[in-house]
This record gives structure tokens, sequence and C-alpha cells, in this order.
């Protein structure tokens, strides 16, 4: 049986011309001296930002308290910018979650129950 493209599948024609403008367009964007990458923007900054031995140096000087100091700034800054769900929607995620709950344990159980007097009835208990 052979297997069909889908799209947003690998090899899909569409993608593939889509990637291809986009690698046109970086292809013209770039300066002379830099190597051309597949990957794009994402490879050019991982590449360029990379850090030197310098930099490196810098970040193993801090110590002990300033790493917790600098975890903790970088949590607070991550949290600033999860989306926080309102008051109403919280309740909703929440009863969503209870009802899913109930029903899977409900299924559980029943199988459960029907399974353990499946064994005994075929095992003489």
């Amino acid at each position: 049986m052979a297997e069909r493209n889908r799209p947003g599948d690998a090899g899909d024609p569409a993608d593939d011309e889509v990637f291809e403008d986009a690698v046109a367009e970086d292809e013209t964007d770039d300066d002379e001296d830099e190597p051309v990458s597949r990957g794009g923007a994402a490879v050019k900054e991982r590449t360029k930002g990379s850090e030197s031995p310098k930099a490196k140096k810098e970040t193993r000087r801090t110590g002990f308290f300033g790493r917790i100091g600098g975890f903790f700034r970088e949590v607070v800054s991550e949290l600033r910018k999860v989306i926080w769900p309102t008051r109403k929607e919280l309740l909703t995620y929440t009863t969503i979650v209870v009802v899913f709950v109930t029903i899977m344990t409900a299924i559980v159980a029943v199988l459960d129950y029907g399974f353990g007097k499946g064994i005994l009835w075929a095992f003489g208990g």
C-alpha cells in the first residue's frame, strides 16, 4: 500500500514551494561572506550568537548567590509572559477536567469489575 502525502507532511509540494521561496528570500538578504544555511534565521542567530570563551568565563565568575538571584530573575521574567486565565476560564477548565476524570474513572472501574468477574468465572473462583 503506497503512502499518500497529506497537507503538512514532509515532502508536501505546497510546503516545499513555500520553503524554497523563503530560502530564496534569505539568500538575497545575506551578506556574501556568510555561508547560506537552509535553516533560516533561527540557525543564523544560533551560529552568529554563539558565545565566545570570554563570555563563558564571565558567566562562570558569578558567585553562587549571583546565580541563584539570576535564576529567580529569570523565573519572574517568564511568569510575566504567562497569559493567566480569568476566573471564568479557570472554573470552566476545572469543571472539564473533573468531568473527564470522573468519566475515565467510571470506565476503568467497569472494565476492572468485568475483567475480575471474567477471570473468576474462567478459573472457577
